[in-house]
């Protein structure tokens, strides 16, 4: 139930989507006696729809989950193990075209072939399965293979764990897959926005895991320089907010103990 609940309520909350439906509400009300109300509605949905898409809030929301964990430090050591969180392949549009296609967050595969390369004794998972509201569409895992090969890692270096729909999910099905041992050193590779709820999810079960973030979208300073594209601030705002959303469902539902994780002292 809270899969289902999640995926449509990130949906509907969505800036961009949530204030098209408003300014379609407005543009029902002009035909009724409230059409005062609809006009006002309609005005201000577009007004707070420009303000999402060229203001730079986006950066601001992205920047604040991307600098809560810093980039891993490898003097930290060699880890016993590293898991890789799905999100960077589309399994739609692999299936479609016969080959693995990417996605901007393909920075989490792409560290597969660095650390495995860097840690040749350390176990990889990659966890992705179908994370569909109808789940009606093949696994992300399923893609990772072939995409291995062309990195030119042996696909034996490389566990799956296709099950999982969620972080939620990803943390406990990895888990039970690779059972850590007490004291065992373990990377959690996933994008740099993505990662507090990540590693609050991760924490909640007692998997101890150290943070390996990826695919940065925002400079390391932030960026306060307003948009001159409109889908693209759009695009970042919905993207920072779907984050922010999920770590408040998350906190209230028990799934993380934080509602926003960072970095724990050693």
């Amino acid at each position: 139930m809270f899969f289902i609940l999640s995926k449509t309520a990130a949906f509907l909350l969505l800036p961009s989507n949530l204030l098209i439906v408003l300014a379609l509400f407005g543009t029902v009300l002009l035909a009724t006696r409230f059409r005062r109300a609809g006009m006002r509605l309609m005005v201000g949905s577009l007004v707070l729809l420009a303000f999402a898409g060229f203001s730079p809030l986006g950066n601001l929301l992205a920047h604040g989950l991307e600098k809560r964990f810093p980039p891993w430090d490898s003097s930290r050591g060699t880890p016993d193990g590293i898991v890789v969180l799905g999100g960077a392949i589309s399994p739609v549009l692999s299936r479609d075209y016969g080959e693995t296609v990417v996605s901007s967050d393909a920075g989490r595969v792409i560290a597969i072939a660095r650390l495995a390369h860097d840690f040749p004794n350390a176990r990889v998972v990659y966890s992705g399965g179908d994370a569909s509201l109808l789940a009606d569409e093949p696994a992300e895992a399923d893609y990772l293979y072939p995409l291995l090969d062309s990195l030119g890692v042996p696909r034996s270096r490389v566990l799956l764990e296709s099950r999982s729909r969620n972080t939620v999910e990803n943390a406990a099905f990895t888990e039970d897959l690779v059972k850590p041992k007490a004291g065992e050193h373990w990377l959690l590779v996933t994008s740099a926005q993505h990662m507090p709820r990540a590693i609050g999810c991760f924490r909640r079960i007692g998997f101890a895991v150290e943070a390996y973030p990826v695919a940065w979208q925002t400079r390391s300073r932030g960026n306060l320089r307003p948009w001159n594209v409109l889908s693209g601030g759009l695009a970042r705002m919905d993207t920072a907010a779907h984050e922010w959303i999920g770590l408040i469902a998350y906190w209230l539902a028990g799934y993380t103990s934080e509602l926003l994780p960072g970095p724990q002292s050693s």
